[in-house]
């Protein structure tokens, strides 16, 4: 998934300054961004105020909408560094294309993984023949600098363990979650889970009260620890946590993102996760100019420019809460 904002920022992410070492409950509001020539995406990282949750690094929240007739996600061919992006669906599909050769239909509830590590290129769309509706979260894990400069891969996962109480069924995305494991490859402590709640269920999920958390609303009307989160929303729980209260008036669909906090300070700017701004710099001229990225074909146009890069290098100022 891209970030297509044509004045993007640079942002200092990550450094556990920025963590919150108590329960705690801090809603998030989305920035509505649009994406691509018909979707529009509602942003809840990064956030003012909140940069990271774990190693997730940017959440995305779309849909659902009604794509009959139109052409849906178009997102032309872009390139990725540093980071995995992580495909999530409700409704519809993606067609994933990327400059390893990989072509992959991602449906409802299987995981698009790509591990862009040195570097990757790739585009997204909804197929020409589509489902009515298109419903997802696209999502960034950073990868820690020792695992930054890996081997670009994809991986697609069609099937997921899931985790089951009265009123509640979790499929696991990512990590581990009451004695499931994902087969998702992962190079940080974390977990991403879809929680699906019936109408009227109250269960509590175990979680490791050495991670953060936050909750994303997918759909329907739930209560996150007392607290009621809207779709589009995202409530920020800090750590400290043994369990998390649900409760659900409709039926809803929930993410749980979490994991440990992370230690690296991070340079995020459009779709690149570096250390510094002179390296965020040389990657968009092998974007604009290079080789590096690959080249994805079978996409029918051309692919995304770059956006200019602020002339001044960021300087990284940490915050204490």
């Amino acid at each position: 998934m891209s970030n297509l904002d044509r004045q993007a920022t640079l942002s200092v992410c990550g450094g556990r300054g920025f963590v919150v070492a108590e329960p705690v409950r801090e809603l998030l509001t989305p920035r509505h961004v649009r994406l691509g020539e018909s979707t529009e995406v509602r942003r809840l990282l990064p956030n003012l105020g909140r940069r990271m949750v774990g190693a997730w690094a940017f959440v995305d929240h779309y849909g659902p909408d009604d794509i009959a007739g139109e052409p849906g996600m178009q997102v032309p061919p872009h390139p990725h560094m540093g980071l995995q992006t992580v495909s999530w669906l409700h409704e519809g599909e993606v067609l994933h294309r990327d400059s390893l050769g990989s072509l992959r239909t991602i449906r409802p509830r299987e995981l698009g993984l790509m591990t862009s590590g040195r570097a990757i290129s790739h585009s997204e769309e909804s197929p020409k023949s589509h489902a009515r509706f298109l419903h997802g979260a696209q999502l960034w894990v950073a990868l820690p600098d020792a695992h930054r400069h890996v081997e670009p891969h994809f991986r697609h996962h069609s099937e997921l363990p899931t985790v089951t109480a009265p009123g509640l069924t979790t499929t696991l995305i990512l990590g581990e979650l009451d004695g499931a494991t994902s087969p998702g490859t992962t190079y940080t402590p974390i977990v991403g889970a879809d929680l699906a709640l019936s109408a009227g269920a109250e269960a509590r999920l175990p979680l490791d009260p050495d991670f953060e958390y936050a909750v994303l609303s997918m759909s329907g009307q739930a209560e996150v620890d007392g607290v009621p989160v809207l779709p589009g929303s995202m409530l920020y729980l800090g750590c400290g946590r043994t369990e998390l209260p649900l409760r659900a008036d409709t039926d809803a669909g929930l993410m749980l993102l979490g994991g440990e906090p992370f230690e690296e300070e991070i340079v995020m700017w459009w779709n690149f996760v570096g250390r510094s701004h002179e390296e965020i710099e040389a990657a968009r001229l092998d974007w604009m100019e290079g080789s590096r990225f690959g080249e994805v074909k079978g996409y029918d146009g051309s692919r995304l420019p770059a956006p200019a890069l602020p002339p001044v290098a960021l300087k990284p100022r940490g915050r204490v809460r």
